[in-house]
């Protein structure tokens, strides 16, 4: 009780008499007391599990009958390397221009998420664009596009794409997963046999082992403060295939739409594709964090 007073800058007694008016109200016993220690009855342990639903709700409330302000729960979904590439700065210009707005962040796969998104459990997704045709209800729009790329160490930079990918262990992106379905099936369509040495669903690991001389990798190129620091080329593939579509994905006519167009003006000034030459970028991966 005291801890929960400090937490919600009140008195001890305070929080005791909501508490105990919580309890008239709904006619039950919530916490049992014995001397200092206060724990949950069965009814409590039951009213905790409801209790972050429906605080969100009331942040649907908020966020519906606000007319001037943008306040409330944003409840949003991600794909892992958007938690760790673009949306850290998006959420950054979201608070700082809207500081009464709330996330809710749930991580997943991007067919994860989608449905989410569907059966309104979530309001929005950064994920990938779905393989499938998306309905009048559903909105889409793109953030970034990224393509296919060999990481490479430096010193093996001037050599072709292809070469790289013949000649040196391959560190494999996860098959199960786009990534490394996308990359699998390029290896296929040109022929190209590599030499297998790991396989891992670890855009940063992979990244970090390419670093230290252990093989060559052929991934979506990414814009990662993780990886910043790496010196790892990237190696332009001869023969471009379509790239990986990173958006965001919504329902039309959401309680939350106010909410989501908030987080969609401050998403749009990182929209683009990063710029890549037509030639071996030798520089060290850092670039793709500029």
């Amino acid at each position: 009780m005291a801890e929960a007073a400090r937490r919600l800058t009140l008195t001890p007694a305070a929080v005791a008499q909501q508490v105990r008016a919580l309890e008239r109200e709904l006619g039950v016993p919530l916490v049992a007391r014995s001397g200092r220690t206060v724990l949950p009855t069965p009814a409590g342990h039951r009213l905790l599990g409801r209790a972050g639903e429906l605080l969100r709700d009331l942040g649907t409330l908020r966020a519906v009958v606000l007319e001037d302000v943008v306040a409330g729960e944003l409840r949003l979904g991600a794909i892992n390397t958007a938690l760790h590439t673009l949306l850290p700065n998006i959420l950054g210009r979201l608070a700082q221009a809207h500081p009464e707005v709330t996330v809710f962040i749930q991580s997943g796969l991007s067919q994860q998420l989608v449905e989410a998104v569907r059966r309104d459990e979530l309001d929005a997704a950064v994920c990938l664009h779905p393989e499938f045709a998306l309905d009048k209800a559903t909105a889409w729009e793109l953030l970034r596009e990224e393509p296919l790329v060999v990481l490479a160490p430096p010193k093996l930079a001037d050599r072709g794409a292809h070469e790289l990918l013949r000649s040196q262990p391959l560190l494999r992106y996860d098959r199960s997963f786009g990534i490394g379905k996308r990359a699998d099936a390029y290896l296929r369509a040109h022929g190209i046999v590599p030499i297998e040495r790991f396989e891992l669903s670890s855009l940063l690991a992979i990244s970090l082992m390419v670093s230290e001389g252990l093989g060559v990798s052929l991934v979506s190129d990414i814009a990662s403060p993780l990886t910043a620091g790496l010196d790892v080329a990237r190696v332009a593939l001869p023969d471009q295939v379509e790239p990986r579509r990173l958006g965001v994905l919504w329902r039309r006519g959401t309680a939350r739409a106010r909410l989501v167009a908030a987080f969609l003006a401050q998403a749009r000034p990182g929209v683009g594709t990063p710029q890549h030459a037509n030639v071996t970028d030798t520089n060290s991966y850092a670039r793709l964090s500029a």
